[in-house]
């Protein structure tokens, strides 16, 4: 699947998908619309897929040393298939090259296939956040990949 930087005219299908997955951090319209904006903070957005067919996307914020994974999401009927693994694997990359030293995440403690997904590529836990979410009310495992530089 095609990995490209996320277009302002990719909103309305990253919102369409966000709303399909119980356990995506649920943004709202000015925060997505935000993403685009010159005084925003520096973000990479990558979109799985061409034109309206959107298998999935990535939102991080990208700090000089220390990235983080705000946003993950795959289409429900495409999981499972390596969208997520490279949609991942395309935001480690683009770290490793703008010299990052590490990517953080929180993820839900529940959210075993997202676990999974992280630990396989490296990400290790690095910390709690007693009840980080809300609607379930639930603890945030955070997780930390080290960037190695070559």
């Amino acid at each position: 699947m095609l990995i490209r930087r996320a277009t302002p005219a990719d909103i309305p299908h990253m919102r369409l998908l966000e709303r399909q997955a119980e356990t995506a951090a649920h943004w709202a319209e000015r925060e997505y619309d935000a993403l685009f904006a010159p005084e925003a903070p520096k973000r990479l957005t990558l979109i799985a897929g061409e034109g309206s067919d959107v298998g999935g996307f990535l939102i991080a914020r990208c700090d000089l040393e220390e990235w983080e994974l705000e946003n993950v999401v795959v289409a429900p009927e495409r999981r499972r298939g390596g969208i997520g693994s490279q949609l991942v694997g395309a935001l480690l990359h683009q770290a490793t090259e703008a010299g990052a030293t590490s990517v953080l995440l929180e993820v839900r403690e529940s959210n075993g296939p997202a676990r999974q997904l992280y630990k396989k590529i490296g990400f290790i836990e690095a910390g709690r956040r007693p009840k980080y979410y809300e609607r379930p009310a639930e603890d945030a495992l955070l997780l930390k990949y080290s960037v190695s530089i070559s």
